[in-house]
C-alpha cells in the first residue's frame, strides 16, 4: 500500500514540476526587460543588437524558445539535466548551481535540524508544565525572537560575537581565506572535508557557520517551539490520551504516544519551515558573505540571465517536491490513514 502512495506522490510531483516549468518559461519573457540591451548596451549599433539577439536564441519565436527550453533540440536544455547555458558566463547553468546550492543547504539544514533540535523538548517541558520556566521561556522567545528580521540579527551577532567579544570568525565566507579548498566530491564542504580527511578544513567550516545557523535557529526555533507546544498540548488532551491515563500507563508511554500525535502535523510543516529558511538564506548569506543559491539568484536576475533564473527557480521547485514527498512518506508512516 505504502509504495502505491510514494508511486501517485511521484507521478503528482512530475506534472507539478513540468507545470512549474512552463510558468516560469513564459512569466520571465513577459517581463518589461530587455536582456539584450543589458548586454549589448542601450547605445550599441542595429547590427550588434541583432547579433546579440541571434547568440541568446530570442530572434526565435516563443514556441521555438519553449523547444530549446525544454531540451527538443540540438541546444542544451531539461531533458539533458543540463537548464541551459548561463548567458553571462557562458557555462552550463546546472554546473553553476551545483558550486553555489550546497552552501545554502548546508546551512538551512544544519539551521532546521537543531532548531527542531531545540524545539522539541523545550516544547514538550513547556506543555506538560504549565506555568514553567519552560513555558515562559517558550513564550517570550516565540514573541521576541520574530519581532526583528534575520539580516537585523544576523548584523547584531556579528557586532557582538566578533566585533565586542571575538569569540566568533569575520563574516568572510564559508572558510578561513588561508586555507585551501578540499577537491570537490560532493559539493559540501563539511562532507568533503570529511571524506578527504580535511579535519582543518571540517573544523573552519563549522567555525564559520557558526553565526550564519544561529541567526538562522534564533529565528524560527521561537516559531516551531510554540508549535510543538500548541500540538502536544492537544495531544494531552485528546480522549485515548485520557484513556491511556486511567488504564495506569507510565508518563514516559504516554509521553511518547502524545508525541507521536503532536509530530504529525509539525512534521507536515517541515517543508514550509525548509522552504521559509531558503528564503531568509538570501540575506544571511549577504551578511556573512556566503556564496549560496540565494546570491545566485540575485545576480541572475539583475543581469536578465534567462536561463540562469529558470535553472534556480527549477531547482528550488525540485527540491521542494523531493522534500515534500519524503515528509508525504513519514506522515503516511505516522499516521496510515493518509494513505488512502
Amino acid at each position: 500500500m505504502i509504495s502505491r502512495f510514494i508511486l501517485r506522490r511521484v507521478i503528482i510531483a512530475f506534472f507539478q514540476l513540468l507545470g512549474v516549468s512552463l510558468v516560469v518559461f513564459f512569466l520571465i519573457r513577459l517581463l518589461p526587460a530587455d536582456p539584450v540591451a543589458n548586454l549589448v548596451g542601450l547605445n550599441a549599433s542595429d547590427d550588434a543588437y541583432a547579433q546579440a539577439e541571434r547568440s541568446l536564441g530570442l530572434d526565435k519565436s516563443i514556441f521555438e524558445q519553449l523547444s530549446v527550453f525544454l531540451g527538443f533540440s540540438e541546444d542544451p536544455g531539461l531533458v539533458d539535466a543540463s537548464l541551459g547555458i548561463s548567458w553571462m558566463t557562458n557555462e552550463p547553468v546546472f554546473l553553476e548551481i551545483g558550486r553555489f546550492l550546497p552552501v545554502t543547504l548546508e546551512l538551512v539544514t544544519l539551521s532546521l535540524l537543531l532548531s527542531f533540535l531545540i524545539a522539541i523538548p523545550l516544547g514538550m517541558a513547556s506543555a506538560t508544565k504549565p506555568g514553567s520556566i519552560a513555558d515562559k521561556v517558550a513564550l517570550i522567545w516565540g514573541m521576541f525572537a520574530g519581532a526583528q528580521p534575520d539580516y537585523w540579527w544576523g548584523l547584531l551577532f556579528v557586532f557582538v560575537f566578533f566585533y565586542v567579544l571575538g569569540v566568533a570568525p569575520p563574516p568572510m565566507g564559508s572558510i578561513d581565506p588561508m586555507m585551501s579548498r578540499p577537491s570537490v566530491i560532493t559539493g559540501f564542504l563539511t562532507i568533503d572535508s570529511l571524506l578527504l580527511g580535511r579535519f582543518d578544513v571540517f573544523i573552519s567550516v563549522l567555525f564559520h557557520l557558526m553565526l550564519p545557523v544561529v541567526t538562522l535557529v534564533f529565528v524560527i526555533s521561537g516559531a516551531i517551539t510554540k508549535m510543538v507546544r500548541q500540538n502536544m498540548v492537544r495531544a494531552l488532551s485528546s480522549d485515548y490520551i485520557l484513556y491511556a491515563q486511567a488504564c495506569g500507563l507510565s508518563k514516559k508511554e504516554i509521553g511518547r504516544y502524545a508525541l507521536r500525535a503532536a509530530l504529525t502535523p509539525a512534521v507536515t510543516l517541515v517543508g514550509i519551515f525548509y522552504m521559509i529558511l531558503l528564503s531568509a538564506a538570501v540575506t544571511v548569506e549577504l551578511v556573512f558573505s556566503l556564496s549560496g543559491i540565494g546570491q545566485y539568484a540575485i545576480r541572475s536576475i539583475l543581469t536578465f540571465d534567462y536561463p540562469a533564473i529558470q535553472g534556480v527557480v527549477l531547482t528550488v521547485a525540485l527540491l521542494s517536491l523531493f522534500i515534500y514527498l519524503i515528509l508525504d512518506i513519514i506522515h503516511a508512516y505516522l499516521d496510515p490513514r493518509v494513505q488512502y
